[in-house]
């Protein structure tokens, strides 16, 4: 194989959970879960303990708390969390500026070449999780391959807190006896459509021309006939661009009037544009999110010709769409806002290891 990078996958061990239990000792060795406790609640993280028990992200708390009894809710601190991220994000730029976010929790680095010089990526992991361990208190997994497919494939494979390596010389024999629910990009309904097609582990998945793929998966199957081979040529790019910036939220009972939707969605307003000012970006859409309680949803967007320059052109883009609005019976359980349409204030680009990762 030609020119091969070196790329270390990092993904943090029940990130938020992980967190509450580092900065409140009587949460530690307990079932956790991050997010709301009441019967319309989600689970943000769950702690590994409450994961003995099947409980996992975005599950709902009523559910949770049947296989749980003893769980254990806290709210999440989404501010300390993002202050975390940071510090993670200045143990890796101590290795290499080819930083990779993915998600508050998660990244990708390119330690090809690097600031220290080392020729091992293994070494390389091993300081970065020992680094996040003495510093933070807190434990990491990483994957190291040739990469970016691999990488994330070998960081799933002994969590938490494990190291797992696929070299080029074994990829191969890997990803032919690889579960095929365990491949990276490929989801439980997919996963059980291979299934049925006789598709239970990689070497299988190998058999099937690309021709074949793409009729039964469409483009996807282009993704699908690579990476059983190792392939994927997609570079680690730290300027990854935000589309958009937004807020959610559940209630604890459901909206039935217009007034009190239009309220909530004002100070979802308010506090989403109290956010971005602290960005250096300008948006010119925004957008309104609605969920009614059979979890049927509309979005509604508006686009300004210039910059939204104000939290007032924010609550009169509002009203507007809500004019829209026009049901006389209704019940909302949850609202969104968010604003997307992105620029930069300057001509400089602000980079993306100042976002939250």
């Amino acid at each position: 194989m030609e020119n091969l990078r070196k790329i270390i996958h990092i993904d943090m061990d029940a990130f938020y959970a992980s967190v509450e239990q580092r900065d409140n000792p009587a949460l530690r060795n307990k079932p956790i879960a991050v997010g709301g406790s009441s019967d319309r609640g989600v689970v943000a993280a769950a702690s590994y303990e409450a994961r003995k028990y099947g409980v996992h992200s975005a599950m709902s708390s009523v559910v949770a708390k049947r296989l749980c009894p003893d769980l254990i809710f806290t709210k999440g601190r989404y501010e300390v969390y993002a202050e975390v991220s940071r510090q993670i994000r200045a143990i890796f730029f101590e290795y290499t500026d080819l930083v990779e976010p993915l998600s508050l929790d998660e990244a990708y680095l390119d330690v090809t070449e690097n600031k220290k010089h080392m020729k091992s990526a293994i070494a390389i992991a091993r300081n970065i999780r020992s680094k996040i361990q003495s510093q933070l208190q807190l434990t990491a997994s990483a994957g190291v391959s040739y990469n970016k497919f691999l990488a994330k494939t070998a960081s799933d494979l002994d969590k938490p807190d494990g190291l797992s390596v696929i070299l080029p010389e074994e990829a191969m024999s890997f990803l032919e006896t690889l579960p095929i629910d365990k491949f990276y990009g490929i989801g439980k309904v997919t996963a059980e459509k291979m299934k049925r097609l006789g598709i239970f582990r990689g070497k299988e998945l190998k058999m099937w021309p690309k021709s074949d793929l793409l009729h039964m998966f469409g483009k996807s199957g282009h993704y699908y006939y690579n990476i059983v081979r190792g392939i994927d040529h997609r570079m680690v790019t730290p300027q990854r661009e935000r589309k958009s910036f937004g807020m959610e939220r559940t209630f604890s009972e459901d909206i039935t009037d217009f007034i009190t939707l239009q309220e909530k969605l004002f100070q979802m307003g308010e506090q989403l544009w109290e956010r971005f000012q602290k960005r250096q970006q300008q948006a010119k859409t925004l957008t309104l999110k609605i969920k009614y309680s059979d979890f049927h949803q509309i979005t509604r967007s508006k686009t300004s010709l210039e910059v939204i320059p104000s939290l007032e052109e924010i609550k009169s883009m509002t009203t507007e769409m809500l004019a829209e609005f026009k049901e006389d019976d209704f019940q909302i359980r949850l609202t969104g806002i968010s604003l997307s349409n992105l620029s930069y204030t300057d001509e400089k680009k602000e980079p993306q290891l100042t976002l939250r990762f």
